[in-house]
C-alpha cells in the first residue's frame, strides 16, 4: 500500500486537526529515518500514517481489545491515553490488513517506548514528539537533538514525558522508564568504548 491509498484509509478516523498531526508525524518521520538509513520508507510512511488510526474509537472497545488479546493490563490501567497505541496495531492489522510486524509494533509502543526499540519504533516514537505542528515548552529542544543524535533526542523526549507526569503527580508506565534506562545505558556503554 502506498502513502497516498494508506492516507486516503486513515482520513476518515481522524479530526482534521489529527490528520495535519498524522501527516507531520509521517514527513518527520520520513526525515529521521532518512538520517539513521536502512529503513525501508514505505514502512516508515505506514507506521507513521496509521499510527493514531485508533485515537477516537470507543475507550470500552480499546479496552476489551486489550483484555482479549491479552496485552499488558497496565495499558488500561495507566489511563485513557495510552489505549490507542496497542488497540491501534491490533486494527490495523485486523482491518486494514497490515501484518508487518515491524510497523505494527512501532505502533503499538509509539506512546509509551519500550526498552530496547528498534529502529522504526524509536523514529516513530520521536515523530509523533516533534512533529512541526507540536507546540510546548522544550520540544525545539528535542527537534535541534533530533538533528545532531536521534538516540539522545529519544531519550530527552522520554525525560520530558517522565518529568511531566510526576510534576503532575501521575503514574509513569512503567515501560516508559524502562525505555528511559535502557537508552541512556546504551548511550553512556557506547560513549565508553568511543562510539
Amino acid at each position: 500500500m502506498d502513502k497516498t491509498a494508506a492516507l486516503e484509509i486513515v482520513k476518515p478516523h481522524l479530526t482534521e486537526h489529527r490528520y495535519i498531526h498524522t501527516v507531520g508525524v509521517m514527513e518527520t518521520a520520513v526525515y529521521l529515518a532518512d538520517k539513521i538509513g536502512n529503513l525501508h520508507q514505505n514502512e516508515v510512511e505506514l507506521a507513521a500514517i496509521f499510527h493514531d488510526y485508533a485515537k477516537f474509537r470507543d475507550k470500552e472497545e480499546m479496552r476489551s481489545i486489550i483484555r482479549q488479546q491479552e496485552y499488558d493490563k497496565k495499558f488500561i490501567d495507566y489511563g485513557d491515553e495510552l489505549l490507542h497505541a496497542p488497540a491501534g496495531a491490533y486494527l490495523v492489522k485486523t482491518e486494514i490488513g497490515i501484518d508487518n510486524e515491524e510497523i505494527l509494533s512501532a505502533i503499538f509502543w509509539h506512546t509509551t517506548g519500550k526498552e530496547d526499540m528498534n529502529n522504526l519504533e524509536k523514529v516513530l516514537f520521536l515523530a509523533d514528539y516533534i512533529e512541526p505542528n507540536r507546540i510546548f515548552p522544550g520540544v525545539e529542544e528535542v527537534r535541534r537533538t533530533a538533528d545532531e543524535n536521534i538516540d539522545e533526542a529519544v531519550v530527552m523526549a522520554l525525560r520530558n514525558t517522565i518529568t511531566f507526569l510526576m510534576k503532575k503527580q501521575q503514574s509513569v508506565f512503567p515501560k516508559t522508564l524502562y525505555a528511559y534506562n535502557d537508552m541512556v545505558y546504551k548511550i553512556k556503554r557506547k560513549a565508553n568504548r568511543g562510539g
